[in-house]
């Protein structure tokens, strides 16, 4: 039995390390509208999501539609701390660190989530889709040391 996705397209869709940045900027944005239907569609059919806060693979729309329905209750806000990118051909990855500040929506009170990632895009309908979304919260607590670093 052979994968179909495995085969080599035709033809490789040439893509910059900008428009491969522009893609999380596109995915934030529909974070902001806090709709999980807009923030959902960034994501291929087949897509895999291995989100911050559960501890569910999410692998259909449906499920990582859920996620974001609880997720967006906190009015996440990512940017960008560090970033990596390869190409390949219809395929690009993404991956570093982030930081999320999150709004408690019982309090309204604001906290930063700093956070590993790794997306995964594919070039899909003519458009880049993520294909794999991994996040997770940083294993270990910042030190003075890296807080020293951001005062020189």
């Amino acid at each position: 039995q052979t994968d179909s996705r495995v085969n080599h397209p035709a033809h490789c869709q040439t893509v910059s390390e900008v428009e491969i940045r522009q893609l999380f900027t596109r995915w934030s944005n529909s974070l902001k509208t806090l709709d999980p239907a807009k923030v959902t569609a960034n994501y291929s059919a087949d897509a895999v999501l291995l989100p911050t806060v559960s501890n569910q693979p999410r692998t259909n729309h449906a499920e990582i539609k859920n996620y974001f329905e609880h997720f967006l209750l906190s009015k996440p806000v990512g940017t960008i701390n560090q970033s990596h990118i390869k190409i390949g051909c219809n395929k690009a990855y993404d991956v570093g660190i982030y930081t999320f500040q999150l709004t408690d929506p019982t309090t309204g009170k604001k906290s930063d989530v700093k956070a590993r990632y790794s997306y995964v895009y594919v070039y899909d309908n003519n458009q880049w889709l993520i294909s794999h979304h991994h996040s997770s919260a940083m294993p270990e607590k910042l030190t003075t040391d890296s807080q020293k670093k951001n005062h020189h």
